[in-house]
């Protein structure tokens, strides 16, 4: 008679060893035929089967060079007492059929216990269910009518019918993002005027786009989003970037998350710059017609030579002050006559010592997308990588006198630069600068090679 299982509350585990070759019967009927008589009649395993009390006893045996080995499972519904006694009761067998044989209780499990842990684990898994339910029930109804007009709102926009905000058509300034859904997240935190390149293949739609309009590339944090980079830069006039937290996609932001990160955006030019993409050297190769181009129209509009126009132009009041301070009374008398003569050499003549030293550095990190950071007489502290320059000063600018580093002079660096008491910043060009500090020199790789 088989024991019904929940009524089961112990469960004795033994190992039987042989030597030589038993089977399952020989086992049970060892058990039964060498204990019998042993325990009294009120613990006869034959009575107590029938009654239920005992179940069924399992028994798996295994031979392997003469020898057996094998477990024993008892179910028991007896009490904690009858069951140890009846577990130690086994241990006297000695004889398995014609073989010599030894059982070894292993352990005596409550079976109960395992049963609440289970229940626990079960009940957490269902109050963890019904907590997130409450939770979000009332949510639920308001995000679901939210998004049924987010998704009304949605447009497909140009001839290659991309997913966008109702607002790209009469923006100014469009964010372009990956896909759809990133378009659906942007338009939960308000923002209107988002379009999708629906994969790493960008439209035509979105080049023709940035012809006209201020572009921002708002991308994922991972490798997929520097690969739809680079190839926007490629077909597209990118302005601005922004990026996603490392790791994570713009469909999965909250709003704050998206605030932030568009808030942090930086101009395409100096991502390109600090990253190193590729087409840099295009514009590098470019950069010395365009000069000589500016200086030629400078020849030929004398009234554009003043310096008083000429330095907000060019960011570099600062800068000019200092030359005009070093003992060569009779530059700023002569700069304007010799202005549109090929003006190459004049510099060289009245560069100082440091400057010099600054343009010969700025010179040797070409394309190198590196940063010098150097103390007093000029020693050099450390030397990093450009992406890592603003986090470095922010950390430590302790005896930091000068910056001499191959990318773009952005009103961030001036800002530290004066928050650290750095004196002198060295760029490959200027940047947007809204405010220059005048505790701050300023040179760019133009100003010490002209």
């Amino acid at each position: 008679m088989n024991i019904d299982p929940s009524t089961t509350k112990y469960m004795i585990k033994a190992r039987l060893q042989a030597d030589g070759i038993v089977e399952k019967p020989d086992v049970v009927g060892a058990i039964f035929g060498q204990t019998e008589g042993l325990l009294g009649d009120e613990l006869d395993l034959r009575d107590l089967q029938k009654s239920g009390r005992i179940g069924r006893i399992e028994v798996e045996v295994s031979s392997k060079q003469g020898k057996s080995d094998g477990e024993i499972l008892i179910p028991s519904s007896l009490d904690q007492v009858e069951t140890v006694i009846l577990a130690s009761a086994l241990e006297t067998i000695d004889r398995v059929g014609p073989c010599k044989a030894k059982i070894n209780i292993l352990s005596i499990e409550d079976v109960r216990i395992s049963k609440r842990q289970k229940i626990i684990d079960r009940a957490k898994d269902l109050l963890t269910e019904l907590i997130k339910q409450s939770k979000s029930s009332g949510v639920d109804l308001t995000e679901s009518v939210r998004q049924s007009v987010q998704v009304e709102e949605i447009v497909h926009f140009g001839k290659d019918h991309l997913p966008a905000g109702p607002n790209v058509q009469d923006s100014d300034a469009i964010i372009v993002v990956e896909g759809r859904s990133d378009v659906l997240n942007l338009l939960k935190s308000g923002i209107k005027n988002a379009i999708a390149v629906e994969g790493t293949n960008i439209p035509r739609t979105i080049s023709d786009l940035s012809k006209e309009r201020v572009i921002t590339a708002f991308v994922d944090g991972d490798r997929g989003g520097e690969l739809i980079l680079r190839e926007l830069f490629q077909v597209a006039e990118v302005d601005f970037v922004a990026r996603a937290p490392r790791g994570m996609e713009v469909e999965e932001l909250t709003q704050k998350q998206i605030m932030k990160s568009l808030r942090n955006k930086i101009p395409g030019e100096q991502y390109m710059e600090m990253y190193g993409l590729s087409l840099e050297p295009k514009e590098k190769v470019e950069q010395e017609p365009e000069r000589a181009e500016r200086h030629y129209e400078k020849a030929e509009k004398p009234h554009r030579e003043p310096r008083e126009k000429r330095e907000p132009r060019r960011h570099e009041r600062e800068p000019r002050e200092i030359k005009e301070r070093e003992p060569v009374p009779a530059v700023a008398e002569a700069e304007p006559a010799a202005e549109p003569e090929p003006f190459e050499e004049e510099p060289t003549k009245h560069l100082s010592e440091t400057q010099i030293k600054f343009r010969d550095m700025i010179n040797e990190l070409g394309s190198t997308s590196k940063a010098k950071i150097l103390g007093a007489d000029m020693e050099l502290l450390k030397e990093v990588p450009v992406r890592e320059l603003v986090n470095t000063l922010k950390a430590d600018a302790t005896g930091v006198v000068a910056v001499v580093f191959d990318g773009i002079i952005t009103q961030r660096i001036l800002d530290i630069a004066s928050d650290k008491k750095i004196s002198t910043i060295v760029g490959t060009k200027m940047g947007n600068i809204t405010k220059q500090p005048t505790s701050v020199d300023v040179w760019s790789k133009d100003d010490l090679n002209e």
